[in-house]
């Protein structure tokens, strides 16, 4: 498909033809000035317009829409909030655990309806999610799990039994598995794109290739500078996520944390028909570390996560590329479903998750309520980041709604450490987790 320098950074940026907009030149005012051009910025930027359409709204976005997250990810519309539901009811209580999950389930339908609403192109389907184990000790994490959802009261939650499970996918190493008919999945490169070209019809500012290298805070509004001008705004939004701590007031909130992907080829129908994965539910697994899979419009089988890297350094925003890990998802893939052992890969990518210390999402305002920001999907915010859109218009506009009274919106975040610390403590708890996972893989996936 299109040649543009952006397409290496994902395969899903290769499936359709995408021209960005102009360049910020010159110095314009507005009243809210977006900061970011992935889901979280374009969904805010939607329901702004949508509610007030009178209000002139623009998005500032460094390289393209999309280009983050918010085009390279598994392409999930998935419920869960943070790592699992057993942490964030020890992190923050059973009852904000609760609400979490209400709020990821509105997030979950929000998208699914706004899809079909408004004609976004982004081979949408909604077949379900499957969290599989693939050992005895995953059974009773995941049984543990479902126990805690179904007393909080929590319901679409089931579990499925080994026979029942291959049934629904055809995998020797499938145990069981957490069955739960809200999940999505969809291609996110051309959900953002399609964001972009539905909004700009309703008078939205979309501003790419446009850096914001400083946010300077005056009693007459907000100044954001860019290379070739400057935006003079009341209200701004830093919908920047794992690129937040480039803001010097934020960037101890969260650090970014690559996450990896290989892709095959298409499968030929024998091939699909081997591996029995009919009713085309997106899966994950049971580890800290986890696999991410899922078919796409075209049956490609997309493997993603087993493990993640680093930056090395403050600014380095370039840990994109993983060999060993891309070997071995391609591995994983083959392991799971054995008719697979000689299907061809075609890409392999990587991208950048935010991550705050506590593992949980957070909104909240950078000084004053002028500024709002958005951090912490931990992997999972195609959904988050749409809700979360509603959120921050209710925040702009200073509506006191049951979105702005969520829990983790302007909650007390636990600031990470400084430098060499941030970077020790950094790989002292991956380091657990790949512990744990060993222990907890047996002589499965390992």
């Amino acid at each position: 498909m299109s040649g543009q320098p952006f397409t290496p950074k994902s395969h899903w940026m290769k499936t359709r033809e995408y021209t960005p907009g102009p360049s910020l030149e010159g110095d314009i005012q507005v009243d809210v000035a977006i900061v970011g051009g992935g889901f979280t910025g374009l969904s805010t930027a939607y329901h702004l317009k949508k509610d007030e359409p009178g209000m002139r709204v623009a998005v500032l976005e460094n390289e393209v829409i999309g280009f983050g997250a918010s085009g390279r990810n598994g392409g999930f519309n998935m419920t869960l909030f943070g790592l699992t539901l057993s942490i964030t009811a020890l992190r923050f209580g059973k009852a904000k655990a609760r609400e979490a999950h209400l709020y990821m389930e509105r997030a979950v339908d929000l998208l699914r309806d706004l899809v079909k609403e408004l004609g976004l192109d982004c081979d949408y389907e909604h077949p379900g999610f499957l969290r599989v184990a693939t050992s005895e000790k995953y059974i009773k994490r995941i049984q543990h799990e479902i126990e805690l959802a179904h007393k909080l009261g929590l319901t679409g939650i089931e579990w499925l039994d080994q026979d029942q499970t291959r049934e629904q996918v055809n995998s020797p190493m499938y145990m069981g598995a957490w069955w739960e008919p809200r999940c999505g999945i969809l291609n996110p490169a051309k959900l953002s794109w399609s964001w972009a070209e539905a909004i700009r019809p309703m008078g939205v500012e979309i501003y790419e290739k446009t850096a914001v290298t400083e946010v300077k805070k005056r009693k007459d509004g907000i100044l954001l500078m860019t290379p070739n001008g400057s935006v003079r705004a009341q209200k701004v939004v830093l919908a920047t996520n794992a690129w937040t701590h480039f803001f010097p007031e934020l960037k101890r909130k969260q650090v970014p944390i690559w996450t990896h992907i290989v892709i095959t080829e298409p499968l030929s129908d024998a091939q699909y028909q081997s591996i029995g994965w009919q009713n085309r539910q997106g899966i994950e697994d049971a580890r800290n570390l986890v696999h991410y899979y899922r078919l796409t419009a075209d049956n490609r089988i997309v493997m993603g996560g087993r493990d993640i890297s680093l930056s090395k350094g403050f600014y380095d925003m370039d840990r994109d590329d993983n060999e060993e890990t891309f070997h071995s998802l391609r591995n994983d893939v083959r392991e799971l479903f054995p008719p697979l052992k000689d299907v061809q890969f075609t890409d392999a990518w990587g991208g950048p998750v935010s991550i705050p210390l506590d593992m949980a999402p957070a909104i909240g305002y950078m000084g004053d309520k002028r500024v709002v920001y958005s951090i912490g999907c931990m992997g999972h915010g195609v959904s988050l980041t749409h809700l979360n859109g509603q959120t921050i218009r209710d925040l702009i506009l200073e509506r006191k709604t049951d979105l702005s009274d969520v829990f983790f919106v302007n909650r007390k975040t636990f600031p990470w450490p400084p430098e060499p610390f941030k970077t020790l403590g950094a790989k002292a708890i991956v380091g657990y987790m790949h512990w744990e996972d060993r222990l907890y893989d047996g002589d499965k996936i390992t």
